[in-house]
């Protein structure tokens, strides 16, 4: 569950994290009237669980009521990557003498709760990180406690510094207790900045959490914004199935995370894009796969699906026949490659043939064939 920048600095004022003083906003007269309330310099920043605000004009600096009121008639109501802006943040300005990055996550390679900084605040830290790799600070915790060495040994390489150490620290251990506490999977500052007073500021924040979590984060589930999630995606998952919209054209139906992410890598290898995940789950309900169908299409982009099916529990019988009843239901004018193989394979082979599915034998085969004919080419 991603939640709002102003959300995030709600928690980061909780546990002891400066913040700039904001105010939330849905309209431009309330705009309006938070900016008369600051004055002087403010930011109207765009309120999206996406990335890319800045760049995509969903931030504005402002130093007028009248500018502010001409940066809320331009954001609200902004798409930024596919998220309609219905609300935005004004929040006073910061006198910014140095800025830097600063993130808490669980690192899936190293096997611990790790940092990641960097001295190159307020970019995109995947440029920084493979323009100038060695930029990047990394460090972490493997038993759950606080690595205060570590994270005094690079504190003051972040404002070259060493004046502001105890609060860069202060700040790292804040973070990683909130992390900790509140189940998060990634909380973000970027920036951190040190003010020309010398104070340490977040001036953005962004967290994610465990959805798994949430039955013991009652106080999160609040925060959630459900304009912003996907409702196929929060239908699915009510239904069984666990389904994310991406931006291929190749419609995929799995069945197994692990199998559907190689397939989706699979047709990322033959020059294809996947135009979702979609895992089907291990139980043999034709239903589902009816209801699978209509979440692939329901983007309009899919142009192929691919239908990878290896029988455990599920039965690909039971998956032919929801199959056929998608077809019956709906009106499915595009090609769809099925590869059947494990339990029942050949039973639901069977019952699939006369129908206008294209079989395949092999994963490879499946794929090229969808890529193949999501191109109009001859399989």
């Amino acid at each position: 569950m991603n939640i709002h920048e102003y959300q995030a600095k709600q928690l980061f004022k909780a546990y002891g994290i400066q913040v700039a003083d904001g105010t939330l906003a849905t309209t431009v007269d309330e705009v309006a009237v938070a900016y008369e309330a600051f004055g002087g310099v403010c930011a109207v920043k765009a309120q999206v669980h996406v990335g890319g605000r800045g760049k995509a004009g969903g931030v504005k600096i402002v130093k007028t009521v009248e500018e502010a009121r001409a940066a809320a008639e331009t954001i609200l109501g902004m798409d930024i990557k596919g998220h309609v802006v219905h609300k935005v943040y004004v929040e006073q300005g910061a006198d910014i003498a140095r800025e830097a990055y600063l993130s808490v996550l669980l690192d899936r390679s190293a096997k611990n709760v790790g940092y990641i900084a960097s001295a190159d605040g307020g970019m995109d830290i995947e440029e920084v990180a493979a323009s100038t790799p060695e930029r990047i600070l990394r460090f972490g915790s493997n038993d759950r406690s606080f690595p205060e060495a570590s994270a005094r040994e690079y504190a003051g390489q972040l404002f070259e510094n060493e004046s502001v150490v105890d609060a860069v620290v202060d700040v790292m251990e804040r973070i990683f207790k909130l992390y900790l506490e509140k189940d998060a999977q990634l909380i973000e500052i970027n920036p951190l900045i040190l003010s020309g007073s010398g104070e340490i500021i977040a001036l953005d924040g962004k967290m994610s959490f465990d959805d798994n979590a949430l039955y013991r984060q009652e106080d999160l589930l609040s925060l959630r914004d459900m304009d912003e999630e996907d409702a196929n995606e929060i239908d699915a998952k009510g239904k069984g199935l666990s389904f994310i919209q991406l931006d291929g054209d190749i419609g995929c139906m799995v069945n197994g995370a692990g199998l559907a992410m190689a397939t989706m890598d699979m047709i990322n290898l033959f020059g294809g894009e996947p135009a979702n995940f979609l895992d089907v789950g291990g139980s043999s309900n034709p239903e589902k796969v009816v209801d699978a169908f209509k979440y692939i299409l329901s983007s309009g982009r899919v142009k192929a699906v691919l239908i990878n099916i290896f029988g455990g529990i599920t039965r690909c019988d039971d998956i032919a026949k929801g199959i056929l009843a998608a077809f019956e239901q709906m009106d499915i004018d595009m090609p769809v490659v099925v590869r059947l193989a494990g339990t029942n394979a050949e039973e639901g082979k069977a019952l699939l043939e006369g129908s206008s599915l294209i079989p395949a034998t092999t994963l490879s085969e499946a794929v090229k064939k969808a890529i193949k004919l999501g191109k109009g080419k001859a399989a």
